[in-house]
């Protein structure tokens, strides 16, 4: 396993050059880059061209660090009524392209979409639909699309991410896992032994409860939450999982400087890695 970052984590004001530097410099052997909407500097868009990717590429060559995957903020804004439908598909698409530019080998998205009065059966069945009908472009791609669990309330339950695996029968679909998501209400653990196989990709934050599950917290820097890390680890490569553990976290502490940060999130999953 290799500690990597989404560039959420970065600096704001941070450019595409500076983030794959300062990554590569603070001991991080991967990058996740997201698509969003125009005005970050270290962000694809949906405008993203042929260009912007040989200059990435380029950065990923000079730095020696490569795009695991390509994450977004937009399919929370795309996946609701049926009328939204093709634009998330295309931003699937987007992603997809980006990854292939990119030597990413898949991308995340969180399907749900309960927005604009839709419940929990009308976001599945919609959900299902569009995946159903880009199943066949998915396959084809030859890029992993990871299904990841957040607070939607869509998949509460790592049963509810094998049911759905299992009604699209899709061959390149499976799961990116936050575990950090999970321990407001269960324990990350329970969901790897379930998963299994089926996780492509992992998501790494912590979550320090008030008490015990479903008593409220809040979300903190990996390690210094209710995690069970050795507990978690040791199932994690019970499955055979040897991919990156990729740090979403946000820094707190307002004093400290970014590169020290950076440094300093890494050391922590290094840490995990280790257990």
């Amino acid at each position: 396993m290799k500690p990597s970052l989404n560039a959420w984590t970065v600096e704001k004001s941070l450019g595409m050059e500076d983030t794959f530097r300062a990554l590569s410099e603070a001991g991080f052997k991967g990058i996740e880059l997201n698509v969003d909407a125009p005005g970050s500097p270290h962000a694809l868009t949906m405008d993203t061209t042929g260009e912007d990717y040989e200059k990435i590429r380029g950065y990923i060559r000079k730095y020696n660090l490569p795009v695991l995957s390509i994450s977004t903020s937009l399919a929370q804004h795309m996946s609701g009524t049926p009328s939204k439908h093709e634009n998330y598909r295309q931003l699937i698409r987007n992603q997809i392209e980006a990854a292939k530019a990119l030597g990413a080998k898949g991308i995340l998205t969180a399907p749900a979409g309960m927005e604009h009065g839709i419940t929990l059966k009308g976001a599945w069945d919609n959900s299902l639909d569009v995946f159903r009908s880009i199943k066949d472009e998915i396959d084809e791609s030859g890029i992993i699309v990871g299904l990841e669990n957040t607070w939607k309330q869509f998949f509460t339950s790592p049963y509810d991410m094998i049911l759905f695996l299992d009604r699209l029968d899709a061959k390149n679909v499976g799961i990116y896992l936050d575990l950090g998501n999970i321990i407001a209400l269960s324990e990350p653990e329970w969901w790897v032994e379930i998963l299994g196989e089926r996780i492509k990709f992992i998501h790494v934050k912590d979550f320090k409860r008030n008490g015990g599950p479903n008593t409220g917290g809040y979300f903190t820097d990996v390690t210094e939450g209710t995690a069970n890390w050795p507990v978690i680890m040791k199932a994690l490569k019970k499955t055979g999982f040897d991919g990156y553990i990729t740090a979403e976290v946000f820094k707190s502490d307002e004093n400290m400087p970014w590169d020290d940060y950076y440094k300093k999130v890494c050391t922590q999953i290094e840490s995990i890695i280790a257990l």
